[in-house]
């Protein structure tokens, strides 16, 4: 989304305070996506950091030297040798620190993936304390290399172009930064690892994704012109990630023409398929056009609404499956998907319009209905939940806490999950002392 499309600097969703992001353009998230980027900036920061510490050190060289002050040359000379053995140590050191601390971060991270779902390690990619962690790791240790080569092996005072001081000053700073970081992300990764930590961090991730959806009402594609033409999506295959919906909106405008974009976020598009529909006239150029969806291997939290919903029912099936039978997980997932049904009930859903800056309407975007963000909430769930009265309780719980929240039109889907979960313990437990205490609401499962 662009700027201009939203306003305001702060949302609340549900009991959750979420900061209202500054809409991002599809490069700047992609690239919150990858490892390499931060690092990458790291080295180049080291290098450029090198550079300037280098040039302040031969200044000071360069000054004791038109003061004839030898003496306090030859001081600086003794405190740099001793400094350029800390720095051959740090040198040799930082490359294996790094290595066995990811290497055992890795092993972390499959783990997890393996217990919770393999689609909550886009959480860590996407972590700020790695990626900063590991940039000033590899920053430490490309400096120490750079300061090895300042040292100059002349002894002569008056011949001597520069003494490492500030350079093997920076260094070790660079090394204790190191050790800071390398405390707060141990912590970072502990938390990480731990099943509470993971769904609320997906909760609030889906939270940042509705306060970014559009606050108007939505559009009746019935009332859009008839349609002229069509524009295919000739790109690879993969997941529609996101639209630039700043570039389409002013592909529209110049085109005098409304959009509509078929697939929704998330969905799997092949080339040849059609991207979007073209309402009131000819279809802007494909060069006007260019760049305006991403398609990728996976789907992320950009422009997702369901997405969210869709790891934390993965989350909750893993946790039922016969191989974890982790009926606790579950709930806690439940948990986290009744607070994001309840603060998205308000939202207008289905079509939603984007506007110019005039105020016309310039292209329309297909996001998940009500009833397929409740199904996809509660339908998966409640078919693997028969046989945990843990979960049923806290699904009947979370229904009822619902129907009291929602407006009234969206009560159907609700009021149908309750019915056919009712149904489905009445037919499987055979006890009727059972089935009652099954059937009996309770938000935190069985205490």
């Amino acid at each position: 989304m662009s700027d201009g499309l939203i306003t305001g600097a702060t949302g609340r969703l549900g009991d959750v305070k979420v900061r209202r992001p500054r809409m991002l353009s599809p490069l700047r998230e992609h690239l919150r996506d990858t490892m390499w980027f931060a690092p990458t900036a790291g080295l180049v920061g080291a290098i450029l950091l090198w550079w300037v510490a280098a040039e302040l050190d031969a200044e000071i060289v360069s000054a004791l030297q038109d003061a004839e002050d030898y003496d306090q040359i030859k001081d600086l000379m003794g405190i740099a040798d001793d400094a350029k053995a800390v720095i051959s140590t740090i040198g040799s050191a930082m490359m294996t620190f790094i290595g066995v601390v990811f290497s055992i971060s890795l092993v972390a991270v499959q783990m997890a993936s393996g217990q919770f779902s393999p689609r909550v390690v886009r959480l860590y990619v996407r972590s700020r304390i790695t990626k900063i962690t590991l940039t000033v790791f590899m920053a430490t240790f490309l400096f120490s290399l750079l300061t090895l080569t300042s040292f100059d092996s002349e002894r002569d005072p008056r011949l001597l172009t520069s003494v490492p001081l500030v350079e093997a000053v920076l260094a070790m700073a660079m090394v204790l930064l190191s050790l800071l970081l390398f405390v707060a992300y141990v912590n970072g990764t502990v938390r990480m690892m731990r099943i509470g930590f993971v769904i609320d961090r997906i909760a609030r991730e889906s939270f940042r994704v509705a306060v970014k959806q559009p606050m108007e009402l939505p559009v009746d594609t019935e009332q859009l012109a008839p349609e002229t033409a069509r524009v295919t999506h000739l790109g690879r295959a993969g997941v529609l990630r996101d639209v630039n919906i700043a570039r389409a909106v002013r592909a529209a405008r110049r085109q005098g023409v409304v959009l509509r974009l078929i697939p929704r976020i998330g969905d799997f598009v092949v080339p040849g398929t059609p991207g979007f529909t073209v309402h009131g006239g000819a279809a802007p150029s494909r060069r006007a056009l260019g760049y305006t969806v991403s398609v990728g291997v996976e789907r992320t939290f950009h422009q997702d609404l369901a997405f969210g919903l869709r790891q934390l029912s993965d989350i909750a099936l893993r946790a039922l499956s016969p191989a974890v039978n982790d009926p606790t997980t579950a709930v806690q997932a439940l948990d986290r998907i009744v607070q994001f049904l309840a603060s998205i009930a308000p939202y207008p859903l289905g079509a939603l319009g984007h506007r110019d800056r005039r105020g016309a309407l310039r292209l329309v975007q297909s996001v998940p209905d009500w009833t397929a963000l409740a199904d996809l909430g509660f339908t998966e769930i409640r078919g693997a939940a028969i046989g945990n009265p843990q979960v049923t309780r806290r699904m009947l719980a979370g229904l009822d806490d619902l129907l009291l929240l929602v407006p009234k039109e969206r009560r159907e889907p609700l009021l149908r999950h309750r019915e056919l979960l009712a149904q489905a313990v009445e037919r499987s437990v055979p006890e009727a002392a059972d089935r009652t205490f099954a059937l009996l609401p309770d938000r935190q499962g069985i205490g």
